[in-house]
């Protein structure tokens, strides 16, 4: 089990939710042992539920690993990037977890995208925010000849996980009531010369910023 899944608060009201179905559950045979059909009922349907809910909550708990909650605006990744040459360049994204990915892509452009997942308000109280994925990185090209005749360049940037959320939305109806919008959002920025750029992800979607000089400054004492 992935460590941000035991420790969800999602997750531990899904555990929570489904022993206390199964408890019910118990009770209400022995209260058919005990020849109580009213109570039997009870326990059963209120047991029935309470596991339906657990297993709902633990099914949006488990799809959203790999998401993180949006702010107003977030800085999702830091991408240094690098001309390796006539329509090739390398990109160095640094995410804010530390962990650092070096892709090599061909094109004029870098263009990113993400998946965004907006909750509706009711939806708040038991701790769905809006929240994005990175999805994907990919190298553009300027002109539209060579965009369908020169090689495409793409890489995955999501992470694996044990439920596809995403896919669930599109396929299922039974997230529709907690849903407000699911939709994806993507950004490009041509890369002439060296530069490093700030991936953000704001309450409208994605956009890249160059990082400021002193920011600049910044990351490469860090490297």
């Amino acid at each position: 089990m992935p460590p941000e899944l035991a420790t969800s608060p999602l997750f531990v009201a899904a555990i929570a939710s489904g022993a206390a179905g199964a408890v019910l559950l118990l009770a209400g045979l022995a209260a058919l042992v005990r020849l109580r059909p009213l109570r039997f009922a009870i326990r059963s349907l209120l047991g029935l539920l309470l596991l339906a809910l657990g297993a709902l909550t633990a099914t949006i708990s488990a799809g959203m690993i790999g998401y993180r909650a949006l702010t107003r605006e977030d800085v999702a990744a830091r991408i240094a990037v690098k001309p390796a040459g006539p329509q090739r360049f390398t990109a160095v994204f640094r995410f804010p977890d530390g962990k650092e990915t070096t892709y090599e892509l061909a094109g004029d452009e870098i263009y990113v995208d993400a998946r965004i997942l907006k909750w509706h308000p009711y939806a708040n109280m038991i701790g769905l925010h809006t929240a994005y994925e990175l999805d994907r990185v990919a190298g553009r090209y300027h002109d539209i000849a060579d965009e369908r005749a020169a090689p495409r360049t793409v890489h995955v940037l999501s992470r694996s996980k044990p439920v596809d959320l995403y896919g669930l939305c599109r396929r299922y109806t039974f997230l529709a009531p907690v849903i407000d919008a699911e939709y994806g959002s993507a950004t490009f920025v041509s890369v002439r010369r060296p530069a490093e750029f700030e991936l953000r992800v704001s309450t409208t979607g994605l956009l890249i910023r160059e990082a400021k000089k002193e920011d600049q400054s910044t990351a490469d004492k860090r490297r």
